[in-house]
């Protein structure tokens, strides 16, 4: 370049400008194509991981007629009447805060005991039935207490836990 031109595009030969020109425009066309791949297969990404997330989490499908009878119970909590013609499974939880005992019927659970260990106690029960249940046992000492929910649901008539969480001191680690 002539240093007598200094910094002026137009002074610059005609073959530089339009290098320059030219790379511009590839880094352009490779960023526009990098977009057009990288879209549409983060949407796929999302919408398999939606798809199949639960049954990757091990809450799998519970099947169209179940889902069919679990929002109509939606309508009215607690209003859920199982079939008595499906078949009942029971299943216990245990752990070291007790045994949480469910059964279902077809896509409806119900909690049919909660014993806590020694050393802890019921806050909280749901009985159902319903689509899920809630448990939650804490322990009875005043000093370094642990609270664990456990959430229980049927898996194609199957009980199967859902989530199980534990809480010590007022912060929440999910132990699922």
């Amino acid at each position: 370049m002539d240093p007598a031109a200094g910094d002026d595009p137009a002074a610059r030969p005609r073959g530089a400008r339009t290098a320059g020109r030219r790379t511009r425009r590839r880094v352009v066309g490779y960023a526009a194509a990098w977009l057009v791949a990288a879209v549409p297969a983060v949407l796929v990404g999302l919408v398999a991981v939606t798809s199949v997330g639960a049954s990757l989490r091990d809450r799998g499908p519970i099947g169209e007629d179940a889902a069919l009878y679990v929002r109509e119970a939606d309508r009215v909590e607690g209003a859920a009447t199982p079939d008595p013609d499906d078949p009942v499974v029971r299943q216990e939880f245990p752990g070291d805060y007790g045994t949480f005992v469910v059964e279902c019927r077809g896509p409806f659970a119900t909690a049919v005991a909660l014993r806590p260990a020694p050393g802890w106690r019921r806050v909280a029960l749901e009985r159902g039935p319903d689509d899920d249940l809630d448990a939650v046992l804490a322990t009875t000492g005043s000093t370094g207490g642990r609270e664990v929910t456990l959430e229980v649901f049927c898996d194609q008539g199957r009980p199967a836990l859902a989530d199980r969480e534990v809480r010590s001191r007022g912060t929440a680690a999910d132990a699922s």
